[in-house]
């Protein structure tokens, strides 16, 4: 903007120096300068706030002729900066791209349709992508780069769907280079996917001027996955249906509440889970009930209830050798250990730490981990990274400069 203020400065005041009056017929009605100084700043910050004009008069002494000027400099001023910035507009964009924890997951029935019926407390977490966009000069075709091995580049990737699913919707012809900086695993139950998805929509919609709403981005986004329309909440939310079906939950929990993420190298297949429930043995807690209990008292063991927890720990029996060796090992540092949605990740709240034997048997040296917090986002703004960021580990690597292990 500082570029866009000596442009601005040059446009308005020097047409002025170049119309010369004689110096005894000029009079000068204005603010004192440091009110104008004032006006002018205020502009920047939001240009339908019009600060009293700058007012020249000048006569000239031709019989009974007398001429007064007035002009409007704050409006010119806001005028032409409205111009650059239509003119020039967004050409690089680097987004968070945060991952999810389920606090509870009750399956609750089978649908017509093959999917599933759910009552999930969704809350979004500190772990995150980062996504660079740029605009391509290229008008039929996106190209997507990540530094992760085994992440799909092509159409199959849910980034290049939404950006698909955007131009379909609102016809534009916008098309884009993508870095995806990965640091959250894939085949985790964290969203990974489906959190780089919703951050594309934004993107793409930042790109364009905000033309479609917040909700029609996640109305949309319920097209290409059930996740997806959760991160267009203010970060926790009660989610049902498939998950499409998005209620807000503010000020749910505390922001500071620190958790540690654990996930083991493994992945687990969504659908082999799915495949392995058994809907006449999921829990009987009533999913309304066990958020009104996180609400007033937060969380607990008791309430972190996962339907998928049982078919998970058929299709990978070392996961709950996990979750039973976390909870053994557990002095007190966590009010609760579960998984998060169909797996492999073991969340425990109260401690970024993991416990002692990760780093001990070497049986949980490639195991990934993370320190994390709650993360909420404002309306209109994206989520931010939050300053300090978050240590992810396998064992062999160093604590300080580390890398996710993948899968």
């Amino acid at each position: 903007m500082a570029c866009s203020a000596h442009l601005l400065s040059q446009s308005l005041y020097q047409p002025h120096r170049s119309c010369p009056v004689p110096s005894k017929h000029l009079r000068f009605q204005a603010q004192p300068a440091a009110a104008f100084s004032a006006g002018v700043s205020s502009s920047f910050s939001t240009r339908s706030r019009r600060s009293p004009s700058v007012r020249v008069a000048a006569s000239a002494d031709q019989g009974r002729k007398k001429i007064e000027l007035t002009y409007d400099a704050q409006a010119k001023f806001n005028q032409l900066a409205d111009q650059i910035d239509k003119d020039v507009g967004i050409t690089r964009l680097n987004l968070f791209s945060p991952c999810k924890i389920n606090v509870f997951l009750r399956i609750t029935g089978k649908r017509p349709d093959g999917f599933h019926d759910l009552a999930s407390l969704f809350h979004v977490v500190s772990l995150g992508d980062t996504i660079k966009f740029s605009l391509s000069p290229s008008k039929s075709k996106d190209r997507l780069s990540t530094n992760v091995a085994g992440v799909p580049v092509d159409e199959s990737n849910l980034i290049i769907r939404a950006l698909d699913l955007y131009r379909k919707k609102t016809g534009t012809d916008k098309h884009f280079w993508i870095h995806l900086d990965k640091k959250v695993p894939t085949g985790a139950g964290l969203g990974g996917g489906s959190s780089n998805a919703a951050t594309a929509l934004w993107a793409a919609n930042q790109f364009s001027g905000g033309i479609a709403s917040e909700k029609d981005l996640q109305e949309w986004s319920g097209e290409i996955g059930s996740d997806i329309p959760f991160f267009f909440s203010r970060g926790a939310a009660y989610c049902t249906g498939r998950g499409e079906i998005v209620q807000d939950i503010p000020n749910l929990l505390p922001e500071n509440l620190p958790m540690v993420l654990i996930k083991p190298p493994e992945a687990c297949s969504t659908a082999e889970v799915y495949k392995r429930l058994r809907l006449d043995q999921t829990s009987q807690a009533d999913p309304l009930a066990l958020l009104k209990e996180i609400t007033q008292n937060g969380i607990s063991q008791d309430v972190c209830v996962n339907d998928l927890e049982p078919p998970a720990f058929e299709v990978l029996r070392s996961l709950k050798k996990l979750k039973k060796r976390f909870i053994a090992s557990n002095r007190g540092d966590y009010s609760a250990v579960f998984m998060s949605g169909s797996g492999s990740t073991i969340v425990g709240i109260g401690s970024p730490d993991p416990p002692a034997f990760v780093y001990d048997d070497d049986d949980y040296k490639d195991v990934f981990v993370s320190e994390a917090r709650f993360l909420t986002r404002e309306e209109n703004e994206w989520y931010r990274e939050p300053m300090s960021s978050n240590a992810t580990f396998s064992k062999e690597d160093s604590l300080s400069e580390s890398a996710p292990v993948m899968d």
